[in-house]
């Protein structure tokens, strides 16, 4: 018998897995250039999140749905057309699998991004003149987050050192720069010291205040609080970072 030939390519089937293929790769380049560009210090880090967020999301979703109408379309022949298919929504769920993984630290936590282990009485940044980073901020304490705070993180309380506060506030001190914080401002005599750390990946600046006050005799009472300058939520990093400092100051 005379073998089939296989159906010639139709141009839209093979324009469709094509555009899947392109799409997704224009997906993955936003996100990788983003990440090194935010990493050179070329863009702020909100674009670079940005980029991230649309080459993720958006060149994911595209190539996904692309990639499935270009293998309809091609199920009947056009092999190379098959192929790009394929491609473009093999490279649509690794971008799609990416954002999500990405997002998995932040599952079950309140959007806030501002986080403190005393909610009733948070310690306060310094006020702008003397701090310039905070000029034209808002660096008051959301008189909402401290009842999200209490049900998403029991475990962030103050600590409690043997200390006098003047041994306190020296060892907070030294923590801090341990952990690679910067100190952008310090009050001895207050007790008190602000720093701020950048994120790893999109270099996002955070800003933290730690206290310290006397507490039952000759010990002192430490208490933190870490705000992040951009957006709602954040991961769970602000918590996270506090528990580090905690961690560090009782080793």
């Amino acid at each position: 018998m005379a073998e089939t030939a296989p159906a010639p390519a139709d141009g839209r089937s093979s324009l469709v897995a094509g555009l899947a293929q392109r799409i997704g790769l224009f997906g993955i380049a936003s996100a990788v250039i983003g990440l090194m560009a935010v990493q050179a210090g070329v863009i702020p880090p909100i674009i670079a999140f940005l980029m991230f967020a649309a080459g993720g999301l958006f060149g994911g979703l595209g190539a996904i749905v692309l990639g499935l109408v270009g293998l309809f379309l091609t199920r009947q022949g056009d092999p190379e057309g098959r192929r790009s298919a394929t491609v473009g929504l093999a490279i649509g769920l690794g971008l799609f699998a990416l954002v999500f993984v990405a997002s998995m630290p932040g599952q079950g936590l309140p959007r806030i991004n501002d986080i403190t282990t005393d909610v009733d009485d948070p310690p306060s940044f310094a006020a702008a003149p003397g701090a310039p980073d905070y000029d034209e901020r808002d660096m008051s304490y959301p008189a909402d987050f401290g009842v999200q705070v209490r049900e998403a993180y029991p475990d962030l309380v103050a600590i409690e050192s043997d200390l006098d506060p003047d041994l306190a506030y020296a060892k907070a001190l030294s923590t801090a720069s341990e952990l690679g914080w910067e100190i952008v401002w310090q009050d001895e005599d207050a007790g008190t010291f602000n720093a701020l750390e950048r994120t790893g990946i999109f270099r996002f600046v955070d800003d933290v205040t730690v206290r310290v006050r006397p507490a039952g005799g000759d010990g002192s009472l430490i208490d933190i609080r870490s705000k992040s300058r951009n957006g709602q939520g954040d991961l769970g990093a602000n918590a996270a970072r506090i528990r580090r400092f905690t961690a560090a100051f009782g080793a």
